[in-house]
């Protein structure tokens, strides 16, 4: 059962990698003016939830198998993805939203939070590929 939570946790993983990587260049592709901050931020917006539900399993994952270093550390991400997705301004598109993004720096901290997810995401997948060939050999 424990081998099973975490390939399913890798899975999930090598989705958000995906994910963050698609947002890096989705969003490099806007900042060297290759697409219009419309096209950029329906784009993004319209993987905002996936993201956010695909974190969310993980760490639920993790709560129900009882493994608290690993829930842990996936819930900061978790409720970040929720606070940012519940904190989006009337009126605006989305979390990613084409009349702000180039105000106050918006797109440097939105490039800056992909890249930082992505770090976060390659170094989750490396403990569950650990944990999940620990859990293969332990069965």
């Amino acid at each position: 059962m424990e081998a099973v939570v975490f390939i399913l946790s890798l899975v999930d993983c090598c989705t958000l990698i995906f994910l963050s990587v698609y947002f890096i260049i989705t969003l490099s592709d806007l900042e060297c003016d290759y697409i219009n901050a419309r096209a950029c931020c329906s784009k993004l917006n319209k993987w905002v939830i996936p993201e956010m539900v695909g974190q969310c399993l993980t760490t639920m994952l993790m709560l129900v198998s009882l493994h608290w270093f690993i829930f842990l550390l996936n819930a900061p991400v978790a409720v970040w993805n929720i606070y940012r997705y519940t904190k989006v301004p009337m009126g605006n598109m989305g979390v990613f939203d084409p009349t702000e993004i180039h105000n106050r720096g918006q797109l440097k901290s939105h490039m800056k939070e992909a890249m930082v997810k992505l770090g976060y995401h390659l170094l989750c997948f490396f403990i569950y590929l650990y944990s999940m060939i620990l859990a293969l050999i332990n069965d």
